[in-house]
């Protein structure tokens, strides 16, 4: 008989008051450091520490609050880490949770973004990234087929995604656009043809049971978690302020057109709109960080990503290297201060992307979850969801012809990064080997081109 199936034994249930504050403290502090492999890994070590092995939430408590995650824009992986906190110590322990989330990776991102601005053209270095590059245009290939895979379920989805597709490569659209576009087409369609638009459980049922768990099925929603105007009002006012007191601030001391005034704007509506994840963010941050500001070049942009890709935390946390080299480059404190610049504007950028993921958990929770399964509010985002694949499968193309031809059309086709990015392809498809294991042997062969006499 399977042990899974066996009725639990009650004193297995971990009491409230067994799992104090300081224990969760703990806890999240290692999944920051711990939480490598992109979403899928994060949730997936959340899963096995949370509900299998610990039993602080039972499967089905687990992906109910992971489903409410995934209608949010916003990394759903650190928001789920947010609202367990949230549902097992109030307020405060949302917030210990989601930021400890964030802050060894911020930390990390912010020596080795130095590093590579220090020493990128170090012939090593410069080996190693020579390399990764090719890696990034595969895993972004992958990253669209696997979203994909999972939401073009019927034409109407294929037609969407074909739509943004051609919206943001033909006709240069901005992504804002393609998304409001998007979710219009969602809502029509939730209303005219439901059946095309349904969610569909992404992540499934709950299959199995643990045993007992101190927030179980049939535990009652705690008093802080339900809904209240008085308190949803409350903390839309305190996140107004935390919002508007820095960006007051940066506005007074450098303007509004100063580059980290600008950094705050850009990326407090790019939090907004990371529908799909952080790949579907990536060309408009690329659209605003490269193209319209100038803060970094499209090779440090891959560059960038392949940084993201190696360090734990959301990947999202790739906007901490945009950060970091914009305001390192354009030396908003001077020259003699340029680690200051930098690491100051890294700061700024995760807490103007962070700010919001908190919000939609702490005040939307019990207002969202309450409507989590109606059709009107989960078909804009299945549509959304769709057409953020023709939007990587954009990137894609772009890192690929930044990477294969570095000189433009006119130039030589590279052709030792083509063959790096075919066995980069071949590792992550064929074999399904991991992100990291990809990145590391293609950084080697990389070092071992670029040393290699001409």
């Amino acid at each position: 008989m399977n042990e899974s199936a066996m009725p639990p034994v009650a004193q297995d249930r971990p009491q409230a008051g067994s799992i104090s504050f300081l224990q969760a403290l703990l806890f999240w502090l290692k999944l920051g450091f711990i939480s490598f492999g992109g979403p899928a890994g994060q949730i997936s070590i959340m899963h096995q520490e949370l509900v299998e092995r610990r039993r602080w939430i039972s499967e089905r408590r687990f992906l109910h609050a992971l489903n409410y995650c995934m209608l949010l824009p916003g990394p759903e992986a650190q928001q789920l880490a947010t609202y367990i906190g949230w549902l097992m110590h109030r307020t405060w322990g949302g917030v210990i949770a989601g930021v400890l989330f964030v802050l060894p990776s911020l930390f990390i991102l912010i020596a080795l973004s130095w590093l590579y601005i220090a020493f990128g053209e170090v012939p090593v270095v410069a080996g190693l990234f020579y390399g990764i590059k090719p890696a990034v245009t595969a895993i972004v290939v992958q990253a669209a087929q696997r979203i994909g895979s999972r939401a073009l379920k019927n034409n109407w989805l294929w037609a969407i995604a074909a739509a943004s597709f051609v919206a943001i490569f033909a006709l240069n659209l901005p992504f804002p656009l393609i998304v409001l576009g998007a979710a219009l087409l969602g809502y029509l369609g939730g209303r005219f043809a439901p059946a095309k638009f349904s969610l569909g459980g992404a992540h499934g049922a709950a299959q199995q049971s643990f045993g007992p768990a101190l927030i179980d099925d049939d535990t009652p929603t705690p008093k802080h978690a339900r809904f209240r105007w008085s308190r949803l009002v409350l903390l839309l006012v305190i996140g107004a302020v935390l919002w508007a007191l820095p960006m007051g601030l940066l506005t007074a001391l450098f303007g509004w057109h100063g580059t980290l005034t600008q950094m705050g704007w850009f990326f407090t509506k790019a939090a907004l709109l990371t529908f799909g994840g952080a790949y579907a963010v990536l060309p408009y941050v690329y659209q605003g960080a490269v193209g319209h500001y100038g803060w970094l070049t499209p090779t440090q942009m891959i560059d960038g990503l392949a940084l993201g890709e190696t360090t734990p935390g959301p990947l999202i946390m790739v906007v901490a290297f945009v950060g970091f080299v914009g305001g390192y480059v354009q030396q908003v404190f001077g020259a003699d201060q340029a680690f200051l610049a930098g690491a100051v504007a890294a700061s700024l950028v995760t807490w103007f992307t962070f700010l919001p993921s908190f919000l939609f958990i702490l005040a939307g929770g019990p207002l969202v979850e309450s409507t989590h399964n109606e059709l009107k509010f989960t078909a804009p985002l299945t549509a959304i969801t769709a057409a953020v694949v023709g939007v990587i499968l954009n990137l894609a193309l772009f890192f690929g012809y930044h990477v294969l031809w570095p000189q433009g059309f006119d130039g030589h086709f590279d052709w030792p990064s083509a063959i790096i990015a075919l066995l980069a392809a071949v590792a992550l498809f064929r074999f399904k080997r991991g992100v990291i294991q990809v990145l590391v042997a293609c950084a080697l062969a990389g070092l071992a081109v670029h040393l290699l006499p001409n």
